[in-house]
């Protein structure tokens, strides 16, 4: 069923889709393992960071949070949507995982998945293959956590907006913390609390769901 609704967004997408529709590669020479970016001293990691920045003229921190927001989008993507088809979730361990440049960013696939079910099986997804890229690319360089978490929070709301249709806030509130109150409803969408930083670029529209697009609450008279 998931992989399905893979294939289906790749072919909307004219094929540029940031995860391979059936998860599972057997890796060339173009694929690399995810692993290798938490390798010290970061060479790999570091020149992502740098290309990511060059590519939109943008500080470096800048440059970081939005590399993460489309790596962290479609690692995220295909156990979001699996939750929200069948509550069947497929998990890419870390050191079975890859990823390669392509038109979407980068591509995500493994070389062997396994099949999980529920919250708390992103939730510790999240926690071997995420949190120790977010604490990298946090200390590298210098941008906040919760603003990484923040891209992952989207990562879950966004595909069950538009992909397929989920109620990604009890997802996000099952998985908890750190992804857990990072997104706020509206009545046709949702805006996010932390911002990703694209807004910082010159000349650039925010977001649909921006959170400098939140309207402001007033107080109670």
């Amino acid at each position: 069923m998931l992989t399905e609704a893979l294939q289906r967004l790749a072919d909307g997408r004219g094929g540029v889709i940031g995860v391979e529709p059936g998860l599972v590669v057997e890796p060339d020479p173009s694929w690399t393992p995810v692993a290798e970016l938490l390798r010290e001293p970061y060479p790999l990691l570091d020149g992502l960071i740098d290309e990511t920045a060059g590519r939109w003229n943008a500080p470096r921190h800048v440059g970081a949070a939005l590399f993460w927001k489309t790596f962290a989008y479609w690692h995220t993507l295909p156990m979001a949507l699996g939750w929200a088809l069948d509550r069947r979730v497929p998990i890419m361990r870390l050191p079975e995982t890859y990823f390669k440049p392509s038109g979407a960013g980068v591509t995500i696939a493994a070389t062997r998945v396994t099949w999980d079910s529920g919250a708390g099986a992103i939730r510790e997804a999240l926690a071997e293959s995420q949190e120790p890229l977010v604490q990298a690319i946090s200390a590298r360089a210098k941008v906040g956590e919760r603003t990484l978490w923040g891209s992952t929070a989207e990562a879950l709301a966004h595909p069950l907006t538009a992909v397929v249709p989920g109620d990604y806030m009890t997802l996000l509130r099952e998985i908890g913390r750190p992804v857990d109150g990072l997104v706020e409803p509206t009545d046709d969408g949702y805006f996010r609390r932390t911002c990703c930083l694209w807004i910082t670029l010159p000349d650039v529209e925010p977001c649909g769901s921006c959170c400098v697009l939140r309207p402001r609450h007033r107080p109670a008279a």
